[in-house]
């Protein structure tokens, strides 16, 4: 089987998976473990032809099944977890996770109706994290009739892949969770809907926003925002050189224009609604929270970072906060795409620390009245992250209070001292970006930017068919063995929780880009 681990049963990785795009006569396939390739011949859309993603735990973390009444456990994360490959889910099913939470909270929680809304657009329904008057779930730029997943939970990490290749588009995130997993199960269940029910509200708005002679959208086409030029097939055409000539010219021009400032309006409109998608997650979980705190106080601590890329066809959308990374490997101008000449590696992210200078000073700048502001190198003496989902002992005095003894943070003057404001870009894929490299931050522990560029590339003119996401796992369990004295086995033999003193939980998916790259054979990698 391809990309098989090298490492003892003690250590095997939780999570390792595979996508591959077939291009052979412009198709496009999936053979995911156990299914047949996709019947027919479907129109590539997308700008990526293969995904890996692997993960490695060390924090000994219990599955948290016990938050909304255990239906997040029980009922919710068991549809999306395929540690080991994709699989076929409905894009669409009769019931949808979010309304199934819904029922849930509604149920246990008579006072739910009063959780703060987030500023979304008018008539939103917070107890259904949807809007009321939201197009149908088959609407909206990232509809499918059926889209294919892959991910799950390794400590307090979890990953989450969702493709629709035939439709263009591939979501990829990483929720590195700490003082438990609760925060980074609730994202596993909550964004990636939120992030479709904001998408479809934008596809609405936009649709009432053209006017004139812009006819709107191509039907059948997410994510596609064109204006079709006006029908003048019925009116003849003067001869050439004549003023109508010129005013067609002049026209053409306007609506190329025009085309340009709506894909900017349209990018621009993505990223806020990855930002409010995020704000929905987040005042959710921290509604919950309170309702919950009595029974379990340490949800009030509990936190995760975010990281998501959505690549739909030559775009790339990064929405980051924490400390996990999104890194593009990409060749210097007039470089030889077959490998030849120099890689560069470009982080997409920004990293949410005490250390990156720039955040330390907005914290400051935040909080000038509170001279313990950064204590220890941390936030409070708490936290080396700056911003990150959850936290609520850090941002409401109420959850703060909620904390006995050593716990609870002293003099908390001017919370909220973690920021649930994200860093968001989007990139366009050009011909010299060659893959992405989206990690958490126990990647990065052990490998810089450039280190880790440097070894997927090396490995993927080698392996063409491997698995560089489980490679680059591998090569760090090594690097971590050698720091700590101890051989990969010995390293690995560490129980999870003792292993956490030699390094942190991993996660990785590397994206490969463009179409130079694809090879002809589709496969999951197990």
């Amino acid at each position: 089987m391809l990309g098989e681990n090298t490492l003892n049963p003690e250590g095997e990785f939780k999570i390792s998976f595979g996508y591959e795009c077939n291009a052979h006569d412009g198709c496009s396939c999936l053979v995911p473990n156990g299914f047949e390739s996709l019947p027919g011949k479907i129109p590539r859309n997308s700008s990526f032809s293969r995904l890996s993603g692997a993960a490695l735990s060390a924090n000994a973390t219990l599955a948290n099944t016990n938050i909304c009444n255990g239906v997040i456990g029980a009922e919710i994360l068991p549809s999306w977890d395929s540690p080991n490959s994709f699989r076929r889910i409905p894009s669409s099913p009769t019931l949808s996770r979010l309304d199934v939470l819904s029922s849930s909270l509604q149920s246990s929680m008579s006072n739910l109706s009063c959780s703060p809304p987030t500023p979304s657009p008018p008539e939103y329904d917070s107890c259904s994290f949807r809007s009321m008057s939201a197009p149908s779930r088959n609407e909206g730029f990232l509809n499918a009739m059926e889209v294919q997943v892959a991910g799950g939970a390794a400590g307090e990490d979890r990953v989450q892949a969702v493709c629709s290749e035939e439709n263009g588009w591939l979501f990829c995130a990483i929720y590195d969770g700490f003082n438990g997993r609760d925060a980074a199960d609730f994202l596993a269940v909550t964004l990636y809907e939120n992030i479709i029910h904001q998408t479809r509200l934008l596809d609405c708005e936009l649709k009432q926003d053209v006017t004139g002679d812009v006819n709107g959208f191509y039907p059948h086409s997410p994510f596609q925002h064109a204006f079709k030029e006006a029908d003048n097939s019925h009116v003849e055409k003067p001869p050439a050189g004549t003023l109508d000539e010129n005013n067609s010219s002049i026209k053409k021009s306007i609506n190329n224009a025009l085309v340009h400032d709506s894909s900017n309006s349209f990018r621009q409109g993505m990223l806020d609604s990855l930002q409010r998608a995020l704000s929905q997650a987040e005042n959710d979980f921290l509604f919950m929270v309170e309702q919950e705190m009595e029974d379990r106080p340490d949800l009030v601590s509990v936190g995760s970072c975010v990281l998501v890329s959505l690549l739909h066809r030559m775009d790339l959308y990064t929405l980051n906060l924490g400390d996990s990374r999104a890194v593009l490997a990409t060749y210097d101008e007039g470089s030889d795409m077959k490998g030849f000449g120099r890689l560069k590696a470009i982080q997409l992210t920004d990293s949410h620390t005490v250390d990156n200078e720039l955040e330390r000073i907005r914290v400051l700048s935040d909080h000038p009245e509170d001279p313990t502001v950064i204590a220890g190198g941390k936030v409070k003496g708490k936290l080396k992250v700056t911003r990150a989902m959850g936290v609520g002992y850090l941002k409401k005095k109420n959850l703060n209070d909620a904390l006995m003894g050593i716990l609870r943070v002293r003099n908390l003057i001017s919370p909220p001292y973690i920021s649930t404001e994200p860093s968001l870009s989007v990139h366009r894929i050009s011909k010299s970006d060659h893959f992405v490299i989206v990690g958490s931050d126990g990647l990065f522990d052990f490998f810089s930017n450039d280190e880790a560029v440097k070894l997927v590339h090396s490995y993927i003119m080698t392996n063409p068919n491997g698995d560089p996401a489980k490679f680059l796992l591998e090569q760090l369990v090594g690097r971590a063995a050698d720091c700590a004295g101890f051989s990969m086995e010995e390293l690995m033999n560490i129980p999870a929780g003792r292993r956490r003193k030699y390094h942190d939980d991993v996660t990785v998916m590397v994206i490969i880009l463009g179409i130079n790259q694809r090879t002809s054979k589709a496969s999951t990698w197990v």
